[in-house]
């Protein structure tokens, strides 16, 4: 399993970035993907997932109406919109999966990418 996050950068408050991860190495279109991240100094918060076949998706409460999940199984890889970005939105995302079956929240994935940066200064 590889998992290939890009799309960060610095940003500032109020305004988008559209992170991607790009999937290799197992059937993507069989597994559900999410997105978690981690501020400076802090634990692990998950952000949102998707199902296989991206019919439901799923948000903290942190990011709902601001940021959208979707996926393009055609081309392995899963998005991450972010919309009217704020300071506390500044962290390391990560892509992630854990198998074909959901499970809630971070504990339930087991395969990482390396992560994204994104920082939300004026």
């Amino acid at each position: 399993v590889q998992l290939v996050e890009s799309g960060g950068g610095l940003v500032q408050p109020g305004g988008s970035l559209r992170l991607s991860c790009a999937a290799s190495g197992f059937t993507f279109s069989s597994y559900y993907m999410s997105w978690v991240r981690q501020a400076p100094g802090k634990g692990l918060e998950w952000v949102s997932s998707i199902l296989s076949d991206g019919s439901n998706t799923y948000y903290a409460d942190s990011v709902k109406g601001r940021f959208t999940i979707s996926r393009d199984n055609a081309k392995n890889t899963v998005y991450l919109q972010m919309n009217s970005l704020k300071s506390e939105d500044t962290a390391l995302y990560y892509c992630a999966t854990g198998g074909p079956y959901y499970g809630v929240g971070a504990n339930a994935l087991d395969a990482w990418g390396q992560g994204t940066l994104v920082t939300v200064s004026s």
